[in-house]
């Protein structure tokens, strides 16, 4: 009788240690666990060690560290009908665990998902230009439109960048074309703006001589002297034809009309 109440009793101790170790759960420090009290949400517990009563508890351990993940290349059409292949990636984290596991069956899948379609429907609504010189803008968008969609699962989307923009060659020839006249265009503008400030500074220059003689008679000499350093020029010395009648009428002969 003695031996079987030993045993009984060490059965006992057996079974409440082995209800004790199995009770036991460690959360690290970016883990939190979702407990539920006979199928219902309870609490969440954790970082540390939490215990949780066998049978009458269950716990889904949550990781809250951000997660990344690339968006595969989506085919997209810009607004102005362009066909181009965009992949992007995405940082998210949960912030309420209770809400990642009630609320959506599998969360992770669910964000894939979700950040392919809003991937397609933000950048569809802007040009070609846009997505070549506006990522960060587009980005921005994207990361807005995708975070308020997931707040109601508890997650929070923190970063989205768009990796590549793949267009085909027919297109990239085609804009190769676009930059070439836009170049075009661009020097010829400027071209035309620098004879534009060019006459206007003569404009200037020739009124100012205009009201000052003595400029035009020292314009005129220092024109001769740089004509005088080649030496292979033949210079012509146009005379004023007053001066001419004057040195005419000294030497007693008829002026030139």
């Amino acid at each position: 009788m003695m031996g079987f109440t030993f045993g009984f009793g060490s059965i006992l101790i057996v079974l409440i240690a082995v209800l004790i170790v199995s009770s036991i759960r460690i959360f690290r420090e970016y883990e939190r666990g979702v407990v539920f009290m006979l199928g219902r949400f309870w609490k969440v517990k954790g970082p540390g060690l939490v215990f949780i009563l066998p049978i009458v508890q269950q716990a889904v351990r949550m990781d809250l560290r951000t997660v990344v993940f690339d968006v595969p290349p989506q085919d997209v059409i810009t607004r102005d009908n362009v066909s181009v292949k965009v992949n992007a990636v995405v940082y998210f984290r949960i912030v309420e665990p209770e809400r990642a596991v009630i609320q959506v069956a599998k969360y992770f899948e669910a964000t894939s998902q979700l950040a392919q379609t809003t991937l397609r429907a933000v950048l569809g609504k802007h040009e070609l230009d846009d997505l070549l010189s506006a990522r960060e803008q587009l980005n921005a968008d994207i990361q807005k439109v995708l975070d308020a969609q997931t707040d109601a699962w508890g997650i929070k989307v923190a970063i989205v960048e768009i990796k590549h923009v793949d267009i085909n060659e027919t297109m990239i020839r085609a804009i190769a074309r676009q930059a070439e006249a836009e170049r075009e265009r661009r020097a010829k503008v400027i071209h035309a703006e620098g004879e534009l400030q060019a006459s206007q500074h003569l404009l200037e220059a020739a009124q100012t001589l205009a009201r000052q003689p003595q400029a035009m008679q020292l314009r005129y000499l220092q024109t001769l002297t740089t004509i005088a350093a080649d030496k292979n020029s033949t210079i012509v010395f146009p005379l004023p034809i007053d001066l001419l009648n004057a040195v005419l009428d000294r030497l007693g002969k008829p002026s030139v009309s």
